[in-house]
């Protein structure tokens, strides 16, 4: 049996740190908002580390290319769902929600249609920024809900660039893909 790899471990450790943000957005207390936003804070923090130092170290490996995306979108999906559940978004700002969220599904059929076919399509600089704001936009809409008395639309506002950079993106990944169909 090998040991997992550095990279690796900081990718479950993204994936384990999903239930605690659900309990501590559940709790529904101040107490509970800022374990919500320091959890996805430090796992977003994981999302950089892991692929820095997978390429710093040479540790790439296939389940972490395999399991990476999947524990961002994970992240991420559990995280505005919650957000919208919990009203801590406005109904305007979940139609940027469900642009993301539709994407994801999206661009996840279409990377494993491609395995099957042995294709694998690099992730774009563009995308590298889109989920670097759209973890930004979510971990502010946190931090807003824990500090501010009244809304702010801070965090809403850098949810919908996401969705900008999210519809950008996914016409590119399905640009670069058809040619494979």
């Amino acid at each position: 049996m090998t040991l997992p790899t550095v990279p690796n471990t900081l990718t479950f450790i993204r994936i384990l740190l999903i239930p605690v943000v659900v309990a501590a957005m559940f709790s529904n207390t101040q107490v509970g908002r800022w374990v919500a936003a320091l959890s996805f804070c430090s796992a977003c923090v994981t999302d950089y580390l892991d692929g820095f130092l997978a390429r710093a170290l040479s540790q790439t490996s296939r389940l972490g290319q395999f399991l990476d995306p999947i524990a961002d979108k994970m992240l991420v999906a559990t995280t505005l769902l919650l957000m919208a559940g919990f009203d801590k978004i406005s109904r305007l700002a979940i139609i940027p929600a469900t642009i993301i969220l539709c994407r994801e599904i999206l661009i996840s059929g279409l990377r494993e249609t491609l395995s099957e076919l042995d294709v694998n399509i690099p992730v774009s600089r563009l995308a590298k920024w889109k989920t670097a704001i759209q973890m930004l936009a979510i971990f502010t809409i946190l931090i807003e809900d824990t500090t501010l008395p009244e809304k702010s639309y801070i965090g809403e506002t850098l949810l919908w660039m996401a969705a900008i950079l999210t519809l950008i993106t996914m016409m590119d990944y399905l640009k670069r893909a058809s040619r494979y169909f």
